[in-house]
């Protein structure tokens, strides 16, 4: 059969590089073929183009709703290269395309910018989804591109004189064309998703789209394979603005427990963090008196830790840190003066800013049979709904410790303890299967932190705060508490024993409050 020119069709709504991919396509000796604003760009530089209304005979239509939806177009993207397929082609007056270079309306942009139904359902490119499907299915013969930044890489491979290297490139290519879309309508089905259902607190289906964006050294353990996806179409949630070694699977589980610790409180706060477990937690008027506070706790642990603090921080903060190890350390800001210290004295320890406001909307954990998702535990900061429980009234010191408690157990595994003291975490009894071991352990380190500070242990046996992630099934718990410095204990309550429980906490003397809600963390 007689040789056909190559064709290029061109539709696009983001037109950086255009003009470059225009002229590389047509030194490579590429017919183009455009739709409306494409080929007045390309016009306008001096490119030779046929305009798609008059490769199809037809005009747009319906505002430009409809211009490449026509088998002049996908006929000649579609066909294969066969005797009788492009002898049909032939028949028809319809030439081959063998380039297909499409990006979509702005819909991700549109709607997280709050825009109007109206305006949202205009921002749904169906003609374009159409072309990189078609284009992408016909990869044996077609090369498929949606993002500028493959444009050089796409002329290379057009070039290219290796038939089963081209092949394989087209493949890849048509792949990312297939992400493309997939991520796009699970953006579109997602959004609709929120408005036909508003007052669902999850949606009906859930739409994943991810890319990988870093491939780890491994995961939790050296045997296990790990990456980083991130959701498509949004930026890093964390920058690191200094650190040569990449960030490990465990720093990463870490930094995002700690940064969800420091951002639950208003005040001044720092969190250490082993994983995923606070060692150290504590508010303070300035970032080094929480610093010092929260190291109080476990300065053990704190080796090799995690910190975070909610506040911007200078060369004093990271001064306060002495001889400790840290890994990765993150706040809003750092001084010219704290990176200079970092970079003199803790050479190794990773910095990052975060990027994103706000917390993930959703919990998600996979299954054998699919995903478990539920939606992120922000409660804990308003105790205006709490109730006292016991004859006893807590004191003002007692009342604040208790909400510190409160909020910091959130964010210990259960079953969970937290004794907080002046505004620190000063016992912890985590991930115990017996919550009267996780009382025992937590106390315990109390007594061991308060026996450290002469003035405080003048004060061990009393003006101690307990917060229990949940209710208290027996008054065992209550009573090792009491027996060893506890005077106050905030919990859900709820148990069906809750008045043996509060009996207890009044035979001994005990205020209790309860909040109504507990905060499992598994």
């Amino acid at each position: 059969m007689t040789a056909v020119k190559r064709r290029a069709i061109l539709s696009v709504y983001d037109k950086t590089g255009l003009i470059e991919l225009g002229t590389g396509l047509a030194g490579l000796g590429f017919e183009l073929v455009a739709s409306g604003g494409t080929a007045r760009k390309l016009i306008g530089a001096g490119l030779t183009v046929t305009e798609v209304s008059d490769a199809t005979g037809h005009p747009e239509i319906l505002g430009g709703r409809v211009k490449t939806l026509h088998p002049a177009v996908h006929g000649g993207i579609l066909a294969r290269r066969t005797d009788d397929h492009l002898s049909e082609l032939a028949e028809h007056g319809i030439g081959p395309v063998d380039v297909v270079v499409c990006n979509l309306y702005p819909f991700v942009k549109t709607v997280s910018g709050g825009a109007v139904e109206a305006e949202a359902v205009e921002q749904i490119d169906i003609g374009g989804v159409t072309l990189l499907r078609a284009a992408a299915k016909n990869f044996e013969s077609v090369a498929v591109v949606c993002d500028p930044d493959d444009y050089s890489g796409a002329l290379e491979l057009l070039g290219n004189d290796d038939v089963e290297q081209a092949r394989l490139d087209r493949r890849k290519l048509a792949l990312k064309a297939f992400q493309h879309t997939a991520a796009y309508d699970a953006a579109i089905a997602t959004w609709l998703d929120k408005a036909v259902n508003p007052d669902d607190a999850l949606p009906s289906a859930i739409h994943l789209s991810c890319e990988r964006v870093q491939t780890l050294r491994y995961g939790e353990n050296p045997h296990q394979a790990a990456a980083v996806y991130r959701w498509t179409h949004q930026p890093p949630a964390f920058e690191m603005i200094r650190g040569a070694k990449a960030l490990s699977y465990n720093n990463i589980v870490d930094l995002e427990a700690t940064w969800s610790m420091t951002t639950a409180f208003e005040r001044t706060a720092v969190a250490i963090v082993k994983h995923t477990n606070p060692c150290g937690l504590a508010v303070g008027e300035t970032p080094v008196e929480a610093f010092h506070k929260a190291l109080a706790c476990d300065p053990v642990s704190a080796f090799g830790s995690i910190i975070a603090c909610n506040r911007p921080v200078d060369a004093d903060f990271v001064k306060a840190w002495g001889k400790l190890f840290v890994e990765v350390v993150i706040a809003p800001s750092f001084t010219e003066e704290a990176i200079k210290r970092l970079r003199k004295r803790k050479k190794n320890c990773r910095v990052l800013v975060p990027q994103l406001a706000g917390d993930n909307p959703f919990v998600i954990k996979g299954t054998r049979d699919g995903l478990l998702v539920q939606t992120t535990d922000l409660s804990g900061g308003d105790d205006s709904g709490w109730t006292v429980a016991t004859e006893r009234q807590p004191t003002e010191q007692e009342r604040a410790d208790l909400a510190f408690g409160w909020l910091a157990v959130k964010h210990v595994k259960s079953n969970a303890i937290v004794i907080a003291r002046d505004g620190a975490m000063i016992g912890v009894g985590q991930g115990q299967s017996n919550r009267v071991e996780a009382v025992a352990h937590s106390v315990a380190q109390a007594k061991s932190v308060l026996a450290a500070d002469n003035e405080a242990a003048a004060l061990a046996a009393e003006n101690l705060a307990l917060a229990s992630d949940a209710f208290f099934p027996f008054p065992d718990g209550v009573e090792t508490a009491a027996a060893n410095g506890v005077t106050a204990i905030v919990q859900p309550g709820g148990s069906i024993r809750d008045d043996a429980v509060i009996e207890a906490a009044n035979r001994l003397g005990i205020a209790m409050m309860f909040t109504g809600e507990r905060h499992f963390l598994h």
